[in-house]
């Protein structure tokens, strides 16, 4: 009987001299696309077992190489019938010392959740059947049940710059949004009480395992990462791991030099400032920036920022009257 070849590379959306881990990508990223419970399209489920089963033959070197035996000259759609002395039940040599391995699989009616007649006509002889303890490799469980990991999920969480440079727990709520058989949308809502590592940068995503989507067939859940959202702060500015901040001087502290007291996200130190320190010098503060859980923490950079008075009294007028007659300073010089 002619059934209709099918290119699984097509399928896959790879080359026939795809790589393992290609193979793997293209099947990950379009399992994801189809899977039923993701994509509501009319033939989601059916591109989904095609999907599977074309990854069940890529994926193993062995069926891989027996299904490349046909070559590249059939196209999909195409009438195929296996060529003469087609022997699947070689199988690429795992014959070798008298073992012969089994293939196992849980098949059935090809239009009830089993393979196509290609597949068939192919590896049908290969004794598919589901072996005990569990589900096969290929990602069926007993009775023919796809057998799938749930699906990833991705939310944000917003900290302040405090949590994420010390650490912590912290609790947020989630809303989630699941079609019911009925059509009508139910939402509910879960807590989660997130662990905050030290050091934390935006963007970086926290893992929740096993708090994704549901899986199919007893397939495990997918994960919940959380991308990290750190909120402005009133003091800091956050680069890279290094920290920046301004420190108000005035003029006859940055003539003189000074120490002053400034508070930091690990606590209060004395800074010393130069004499004869300028606006917007940098000073730096080796290893008071953001903590790094595999390396050096970041720096702590404190902006000079010189302040004059606004309202100066009589005394403080005179005295400046008196350094602008003796002094011979010309800052634009």
């Amino acid at each position: 009987m002619a059934v209709k070849y099918r290119d699984y590379y097509e399928i896959l959306g790879v080359k026939r001299t795809a790589g393992q881990d290609e193979i793997q990508r293209g099947y990950r990223k379009l399992a994801r696309k189809f899977h039923p419970d993701v994509n509501k399209a009319s033939n989601a489920e059916d591109k989904f077992k095609e999907i599977n089963e074309a990854y069940e033959v890529l994926k193993d070197p062995e069926k891989r190489k027996l299904y490349d035996q046909l070559g590249s000259n059939w196209q999909a759609g195409q009438d195929f019938r296996p060529p003469p002395g087609w022997q699947p039940q070689d199988f690429g040599g795992r014959r070798a010392g008298g073992y012969q391995t089994e293939f196992h699989w849980s098949g059935g009616d090809p239009g009830a959740g089993g393979f196509s007649d290609f597949f068939e006509s192919l590896f049908g002889g290969m004794g598919f059947r589901q072996p005990r303890g569990g589900a096969s490799p290929g990602g069926y469980a007993r009775g023919g049940a796809l057998r799938q990991p749930g699906a990833d999920q991705e939310s944000s969480i917003r900290i302040s710059l405090e949590d994420a440079f010390h650490g912590g727990t912290k609790s947020i709520v989630l809303q989630s949004r699941t079609l019911n058989p009925q059509g009508q949308m139910d939402v509910s809502e879960k807590r989660y009480d997130v662990k905050i590592p030290p050091g934390i940068l935006p963007h970086q995503k926290i893992r929740l395992s096993g708090q994704g989507a549901e899986g199919t067939g007893g397939g495990p859940r997918g994960h919940l990462y959380l991308r990290v959202e750190i909120e402005p702060h009133p003091v800091f500015s956050l680069n890279g791991r290094d920290l920046t901040m301004e420190l108000a001087v005035s003029p006859w502290e940055a003539v003189l030099g000074t120490d002053v007291r400034v508070s930091t996200l690990s606590g209060g130190i004395d800074l010393k400032i130069p004499a004869g320190a300028q606006g917007g010098q940098k000073l730096r503060l080796r290893g008071k920036g953001m903590p790094n859980p595999k390396g050096a923490p970041g720096d702590l950079y404190v902006i000079i920022a010189l302040r004059v008075p606004t309202h100066p009294s009589e005394k403080e007028l005179a005295l400046f009257e008196e350094l602008k007659k003796t002094s011979d300073f010309d800052p634009r010089a």
